[in-house]
């Protein structure tokens, strides 16, 4: 490993994708960061495709394909003959093990640490947003309250204007 490969966090964010609920990678996408044909990719997960359950790796449907077409606003990848694969992060650290370069070696170090920098941004966002709910419910307590003040006010605003008479207790006389 003699050679640093640098390649930036924000690359490899940008190439992860929400499908089906999951984090995910592109083999194309894969394949461009170690340096490998998607077909050679392919090929050497297909020789260990013990490795790779559903829950590691899965092949898009025409529509998910089609809707990530979509997302970039192209409409054409070029000729696919078959609908991609995707990775989830543990598909990911799986490959590590298939593609035996210096290079694939690297570029999963750096995907691991992009993954644990999304997970954790994805924490800090929703502790932000549990605060925030937490807010909200606080302000809307305080509203009612206000508006209760602003009740009983308007009651002894009333009771001021238009005062009952006196009823007065003991004998007549």
């Amino acid at each position: 490993m003699s050679k640093e490969i640098t390649i930036t966090e924000e690359a490899v964010i940008s190439k992860i994708y929400i499908i089906r609920d999951q984090k995910v990678m592109l083999d194309r996408d894969l394949s461009e960061l170690y340096d490998v044909t998607t077909g050679n990719l392919n090929k050497a997960v297909g020789r260990n495709i013990k490795r790779f359950p559903e829950d590691f790796m899965f092949e898009l449907t025409k529509e998910e394909y089609e809707n990530l077409k979509s997302q970039f606003g192209t409409s054409n990848w070029g000729g696919t003959r078959k609908m991609p694969k995707v990775f989830t992060e543990q598909g990911v650290a799986m490959l590590s093990g298939v593609l035996h370069s210096d290079r694939a070696i690297m570029v999963n170090i750096q995907i691991m640490r992009a993954y644990s920098k999304m997970r954790e941004m994805l924490t800090d966002n929703l502790s932000v947003k549990l605060e925030i709910e937490e807010i909200k419910k606080k302000l809307l307590n305080h509203s009612k309250n206000i508006e209760l003040v602003f009740d009983y006010l308007d009651e002894l605003q009333e009771k001021k204007e238009n005062p009952r008479p006196k009823i007065k207790i003991g004998y007549k006389k």
